[in-house]
């Protein structure tokens, strides 16, 4: 999994890579919310590029982090999932909780 921040559009992008399962979602909740609270941004960027499984696990992911940026006045974009990564999260509604993109996120331009 890779970090990033970008302080010109208070974006934090995570990278996620392999399986969101029960085994690797703790350690994920963990590094996301640390980066959260330490850049506090308005915009939580999960990018599913990478991801090759996911289940119910990956679903709490989520709700854990909307969860966490409503406060912040925050928003959650998922990017780029799998189809079928997309339809386990059409199914379980997450689009009314984020936005689900499969275009690559812009940078604002100066």
């Amino acid at each position: 999994m890779q970090i990033h921040y970008n302080t010109e559009t208070a974006r934090l992008t995570v990278q996620l890579d392999g399986e969101i399962d029960h085994h690797s979602s703790n350690a994920l909740r963990a590094e996301v919310d640390a980066a959260i609270y330490a850049h506090l941004p308005q915009e939580l960027v999960l990018d599913f590029r990478n991801v090759s499984f996911m289940d119910s696990s990956g679903i709490g992911l989520i709700m854990g982090r909307y969860k966490i940026m409503q406060p912040l006045g925050g928003q959650i974009v998922l990017l780029d999932p799998a189809p079928h990564i997309s339809r386990v999260l059409r199914l379980a509604g997450m689009e009314r909780l984020a936005a689900i993109r499969n275009e690559p996120v812009k940078e604002a331009v100066k």
